[in-house]
């Protein structure tokens, strides 16, 4: 299948729905990114919106989730994937039962419950409140890409500061939260349905009917 030109954010949103995942950056599946189908003026254009502002209205709009999930890129799950993109990455674990068996790090658990007890979160003040700062905590960024490949949290928004005029500037702020309040009960409910080797396999069909790419290239894009 060959991706169609994005020329603007509803294509983009558009494209998010029908093949309910799309990498932002190009890989090993060739053609298959934004990077790749999106009119090039988009990237840095010289006035009005691009790809990088159309992320956080993209999520909102289509009610996808976005953040590092393949080989620790960004990339848009629709909520119908979702389901098994986390089912297969927690492996059947919800996240206590992940640390209880050794198999987090406590550091993770930390940033995890803070994120739970905000409900959503800006990174800036998730550092403030995780104390990652200059002589303070280390490991951010390490500790978020995890907890995006392991399916526990994602990025629902991203917001901008904005000067004095109300003009905003600047990279767009990635707001966090996990698919459990961001997709609801449903998400909730359903979630571990399936064994994980089910939706690890569902997902590889998927990918191969969108890409036709050979099953070495499919497995090594979706290495945990």
């Amino acid at each position: 299948m060959r991706l169609p030109r994005v020329t603007g954010r509803k294509a983009l949103e558009d494209l998010i729905g029908k093949i309910g995942i799309l990498p932002f950056f190009a890989n090993e599946l060739r053609g298959f990114s934004l990077e790749e189908c999106v009119d090039p003026r988009y990237f840095f254009p010289d006035e009005g919106e691009g790809i990088w502002e159309w992320k956080g209205p993209a999520i909102q709009n289509t009610g996808c989730a976005y953040g590092k999930f393949f080989g620790k890129k960004a990339a848009f799950i629709s909520r119908e994937w979702f389901l098994d993109f986390a089912n297969w990455r927690r492996d059947g674990y919800d996240f206590d039962a992940l640390y209880e068996d050794g198999l987090a790090r406590r550091s993770d658990k930390m940033v995890l419950e803070m994120i739970t007890e905000q409900g959503s979160v800006l990174s800036k003040e998730l550092k403030r409140l995780g104390n990652f700062r200059k002589g303070g905590n280390k490991g951010f960024d390490g500790i978020m890409t995890r907890l995006q490949m392991q399916g526990y949290v994602i990025v629902s928004n991203f917001e901008y500061e904005k000067d004095k005029e109300g003009r905003a500037y600047g990279w767009g702020l990635a707001r966090y939260e996990t698919p459990e309040r961001w997709f609801g009960p449903a998400f909730r409910a359903h979630v571990y349905d399936k064994e994980p080797q089910k939706s690890e396999e569902a997902i590889f069909r998927h990918l191969k009917d969108l890409t036709g790419a050979d099953e070495y290239k499919i497995r090594h894009f979706m290495k945990k």
